[in-house]
């Protein structure tokens, strides 16, 4: 009977009996390979600790050398669960495979290359060992040979370059499509969770579109299991909340509302202090702030402080996202307030879309960003399934034709017109009527605008 190898565990794999033996008759293995596989295979950790801390680099050899050379699936996996173990029993054996006698080995390639071909078995453990051994590499590599990176080198050895890449493509794959049902996301965030430390993974990351990727996996749990899969979620986010261009992507998705809606109900207190650390990264970022007290974070924060938690830095942390908010609540100006609602797209007929004030003080800041904010309104358009919203959207095109001196042209130039033609005809009378209105200012302009007063 086989195993379906999706199911496939350490333990099992390694009750396998591989024939290193005739390995070695077929010139695949070296005579002193065999001796070191005999020395060291089906024998206790406490026994191979002894072997690893004696002579480390020479058994990783042996065993990269096995992926290099031997392709049979069995003794792959055989391997990859030998070299899984003795990572699991000691991480920092991960820089066993950087030893400088191991210069002229290309380490990473083959689990590179077994990242994309193997079996589910064989990706998982590939990709674990892969994070572990290059988070382990030396940070300043000298241009002499480490793993591989020498430039005097002949042929082409994999760089730690070459290794991130192609991890970060293996994980988004992860992300989008599973290889495995259940283990294909948990596998692929806890790596991520590792290797988003370093700020080049987070450019990569964000290069290959990977941010949206997280924020559906925000959200509350009840689970062990899926806790912890959104604590290391939670750990992404917190570690991209240091990269500009991933604080870009945060801010214009629903990352926001979804975190505080966890922290609200999760009482596992790493959950809580991993959420809280990154909307105290976050709060001072562009409009983050006006976006957490809309949220009602304030509140929450209040009740978070309420509760009896161990952990002092979490209690730090609460303290200072408290007192930034009050700031933030302090300086919120009406326009911060009125952008949150757009790109969030919550409209709803607050005093500001009526008040004529507010459109002559602040029609220069609709042209930030390339019209940002017009964009999004338009795009409300298309998008929202709210007729308020879509409403509200409408009359507010049809204000900034009256108050912008070139508004009409700007929004024609944006192709708002026939959007808003199609509304004419929409079954709520409410949106009816602000796309009149705004269809009237676009063909009449501002000159006119004071006798179509809503």
């Amino acid at each position: 009977m086989t195993i379906d190898h999706a199911e496939l565990t350490t333990e099992q794999v390694l009750k396998r009996d591989i024939p290193w033996e005739t390995y070695m008759t077929t010139k695949l293995i070296t005579g002193t390979s065999l001796q070191l596989l005999r020395r060291y295979d089906k024998r206790p950790e406490s026994y191979r600790a002894v072997l690893l801390d004696e002579d480390g680099p020479a058994y990783v050899r042996v065993f990269v050398g096995i992926l290099h050379d031997i392709f049979k699936e069995e003794t792959v996996e055989y391997i990859l669960a030998l070299i899984g173990e003795m990572l699991a029993a000691n991480p920092k054996r991960a820089r066993l495979f950087h030893d400088e006698s191991l210069a002229k080995e290309d380490v990473y390639e083959p689990f590179l290359r077994l990242l994309w071909r193997g079996n589910w078995f064989i990706q998982e453990k590939s990709c674990k060992i892969l994070a572990l051994i290059v988070s382990a590499r030396p940070k300043k590599q000298h241009s002499g040979a480490v793993n591989g990176e020498a430039s005097n080198s002949k042929s082409k050895f994999t760089t730690s370059d070459d290794v991130l890449k192609g991890l970060v493509e293996w994980l988004c794959a992860q992300l989008k499509k599973p290889m495995h049902p259940s283990r294909g996301v948990p596998t692929a965030i806890n790596c991520l969770a590792t290797l988003l430390k370093e700020p080049v993974v987070r450019s990569s990351f964000v290069q290959a579109d990977g941010v949206k990727l997280l924020i559906p996996l925000i959200s509350p749990a009840s689970t062990q299991q899926s806790i912890q899969l959104l604590y290391e979620t939670c750990l992404c986010v917190w570690l991209l909340s240091y990269c500009e261009p991933a604080i870009e992507y945060l801010g214009t998705s629903r990352s926001i509302p979804r975190l505080i809606e966890v922290v609200k109900s999760s009482t596992k207190e790493k959950v809580v202090r991993v959420i809280v650390l990154t909307l105290k990264n976050l709060l001072p970022k562009g409009s983050f702030g006006a976006q957490m007290v809309d949220l009602g974070l304030p509140q929450v924060v209040q009740s978070l402080k309420a509760q009896a938690w161990s952990d002092e830095d979490l209690l730090e942390a609460l303290n200072q996202l408290e007192g930034g908010l009050k700031d933030n609540i302090k300086k919120l100006s009406s326009f911060d307030k009125y952008k949150q609602e757009v790109l969030l797209g919550h409209l709803d007929w607050s005093p500001v879309h009526k008040d004529p004030f507010f459109w002559r003080d602040n029609i220069t800041n609709f042209e930030e960003n390339d019209f940002q904010i017009l964009r999004v309104l338009i795009t409300i358009l298309d998008t929202s399934s709210d007729p308020k919203a879509i409403a509200v959207a409408c009359f507010d095109l049809s204000q900034f034709i009256q108050h912008h001196p070139a508004g009409r042209i700007i929004v024609t130039d944006l192709k708002a017109k026939d959007r808003v033609m199609k509304l004419m005809n929409h079954e709520n009378t409410e949106v009816t009527k602000s796309a009149l209105l705004c269809i009237q200012r676009l063909f009449l302009g501002a000159k006119y605008a004071s006798f179509l007063q809503a």
